[in-house]
């Protein structure tokens, strides 16, 4: 879908190079810009993150190095940096530098706090940018810590996603317009905009600050339980139609306390005996008594187990490539067959060819087409 559009990845950790990869998987042109030597000791020699992409290493303090560099700029459609604020300008590749060259390119800025404000400056991670934004809150048991899946509601969801959507909708505009622009993609920005659904529940009284008493965070039927096998099973009967369903695989619809399905003065007492029936069985042993129905209820799997499980195997969502797990290209297309993820280059692998294509302008390849 992204055939003849280029990215400039600038190498940084974590949402930045992820962007870098979504837009590699829908079939942009991304030309990673790695460091000449590693940066962090223990990081593999080839990047999951990296796979579909071209590398080439250079020194950005070295000025025949940022000359390549501004070469590529000035063929590609974005640039991707994801660095503390003002770190590209003391470079001289700030979004004023870059854009002098290439007044159509899309410059985004992923970062955890954004461009300004108090915090701009200081250092954080995943926990710190969404316990501020307010995506941490709902996220735990009441009574429990909050505690998020790793790297998903904030580096993933609120940063490289929201990154990857600024910089198509900037690049679309500059291909209407003739001008680029600067995206400002901050993690708590992103993982705020989340909410929104969540918080379109406060409307009508079905989300309150209170954890646990919320009708996603405190109900019996929206917990995860465990098995005797140490396994986990969860439940999310929403719809009175779904709870019937659920009570039925349980034997439990004549009784009259799971009948009140929105008595929140129920819940508490509901979720330990929900919680003492699935410890009774194995996790797949339950799992076979709700197959093929509409109850809500699923395994929780680990990845390894998740690639192996029927509807992820049958859709190929998980993918092992030279030895690697991985998940496959998302989301999908008609018309376009489902195809194997690139394999990841190694630091600088493209280097010679790319400095090549620099010293001739006009011949710089789209999309690794040569």
């Amino acid at each position: 879908m992204l055939k003849g559009t280029r990215i400039i990845e600038i190498e940084a950790l974590g949402p930045a190079p992820f962007a870098g990869m979504l837009l590699a998987d829908l079939g942009a042109d991304v030309i990673v810009v790695h460091r000449k030597q590693a940066s962090m000791p223990g990081l593999p020699e080839r990047s999951l993150l990296d796979r579909g992409k071209r590398s080439i290493a250079l020194d950005l303090k070295d000025a025949q190095d940022v000359a390549v560099l501004m070469r590529l700029i000035a063929t590609a459609d974005g640039l991707i940096e994801g660095f503390r604020p003002d770190v590209m300008e003391r470079l001289g590749l700030g979004p004023d530098a870059c854009r002098a060259a290439n007044k159509r390119l899309v410059y985004g800025r992923m970062t955890g706090w954004g461009q300004d404000g108090p915090l701009a400056r200081t250092a954080g991670h995943d926990m710190n940018y969404t316990g501020v934004s307010g995506a941490l809150w709902y996220a735990s048991l009441p009574g429990e810590p909050p505690m998020a899946p790793p790297t998903l509601v904030g580096d993933i969801g609120g940063g490289a996603l929201y990154l990857v959507i600024g910089m198509l909708a900037g690049i679309m505009n500059a291909r209407a317009s003739g001008e680029g622009s600067v995206v400002d993609a901050a993690i708590v920005d992103g993982s705020a905009h989340m909410m929104n659904l969540l918080m379109s529940l406060a409307q009508s009284g079905a989300l309150v600050a209170e954890r646990g008493t919320s009708l996603l965070d405190g109900p019996h039927w929206c917990r995860v339980y465990r098995a005797s096998d140490g396994g986990f099973i969860s439940v999310q009967c929403v719809e009175p139609k779904f709870y019937a369903l659920f009570l039925d695989r349980l034997g439990l619809t004549a009784d009259p306390q799971f009948a009140r399905q929105f008595d929140r003065d129920l819940w508490p007492a509901l979720a330990n005996r929900l919680a003492t029936i699935f410890a009774a069985k194995p996790r797949d042993e339950w799992m076979g008594l709700f197959a093929g129905s509409d109850a809500c209820v699923s395994p929780v799997l680990s990845p390894q187990e998740a690639a192996r499980h029927p509807h992820m195997a049958a859709r190929g969502s998980w993918l092992t490539v030279e030895g690697v797990l991985q998940a496959a290209t998302a989301p999908r297309f008609s018309g376009q067959a489902q195809k194997t993820p690139a394999k990841s280059p190694a630091r600088d692998e493209h280097g010679a060819e790319i400095r090549a294509e620099a010293c001739k302008p006009s011949s710089i390849s789209r999309n690794g087409d040569r």
